[in-house]
Parts: C-alpha cells; structure tokens; sequence
C-alpha cells in the first residue's frame, strides 16, 4: 500500500470534521478498520475510510445510534453468503427510504402549516390595535375577518 494514499488518524479527523476519540471510539466499536499501520506503529487510512465515516453520519441521521450501527453490521458480516447479505441491506435501505418518505410528508405538511401561519399574520405588522392579544381575535383586518387563523395561530392567541 503506497503511503501517498494513506493518511493518519489525525488527518482523517480534519477530514472528517470528528474528533480523534471519536475515531478511535468508532474502532472500538468494530465501526472503523485502519487499512494499516505505519511502520512507527500509526493507524493509516484511505478514501475508504471517509467513505465508511459518512455512511456512520448517514445512519445516524436516521436516527441510529452507533451501537444499532454496529448491531446491523454484525448483522450484515453474519450472513453466510454475499446474495444473502445484499438482500439483509437491500431490505434495510428500502425500510429507510419509507421511513424517509413518511419524515418528508410530515415535514411538508408543517412547511405548509408553517407558511400558512406566516401569511396570515403579515397584516398583523399593520394592525393600530394596541391593546394585547385578546383584542386580536377581534381584528377587522380583511384578511382576519375573511379567513380563519391557521391552527399554529389560533392555539397561541386562544391560550395565551
């Protein structure tokens, strides 16, 4: 292996924006392999290791912890032939794509909710009424009158 395409640990944590514990927690946990070590003893690494530490903060944008990423490793590596653990990750990977859809739904919706909340209460930067906000639900703005306040807004108005 050329040293030209390896690098330290430390390196690899600039290039990964982790910590050198992390890296070296990760290794612990079977999470990270150096592809070698150095001849002064160093953990060196390649592109492959980037690579692994982005597949790690993927998963953990989906909410895993690094204990269930190393669970679903010993997993995956436990299977008996290759076919058999591309289907363990073809099955993980579709499981998360539907767990994805249904967090964009969710998240689209409170966009909406959101921005319908914000357009109602623009003209509420022109409103003369000074008193406080129980005089809001009387507002003779015709965009007030005419529609009904976004949910987001009637709750804090009506509880406030």
């Amino acid at each position: 292996m050329s040293t030209q395409n390896t690098f330290r640990i430390g390196e690899l944590a600039k290039r990964t924006d982790k910590t050198v514990r992390a890296l070296h927690f990760y290794e612990e946990l079977g999470l990270l392999q150096p592809a070698a070590r150095s001849a002064g003893g160093f953990r060196m690494y390649t592109d492959k290791a980037l690579d692994r530490i982005h597949w790690i903060e993927r998963l953990q944008e989906l909410g895993f912890s690094l204990t269930d990423i190393k669970d679903f490793l010993a997993d995956f590596q436990s299977k008996d032939t290759g076919p058999h653990a591309m289907v363990t990750l073809r099955q993980f990977y579709e499981e998360k794509i539907q767990e994805t859809r249904r967090a964009i739904s969710r998240l689209q919706a409170l966009e909406i909710e959101l921005q319908s909340s914000v357009e109602y209460l623009k003209t509420c930067s022109s409103c003369s009424v000074t008193e406080g906000l129980s005089a809001c639900a009387g507002c003779s703005d015709d965009q007030h009158i005419n529609n009904e306040a976004p949910r987001m807004v009637a709750t804090v108005a009506t509880h406030g």
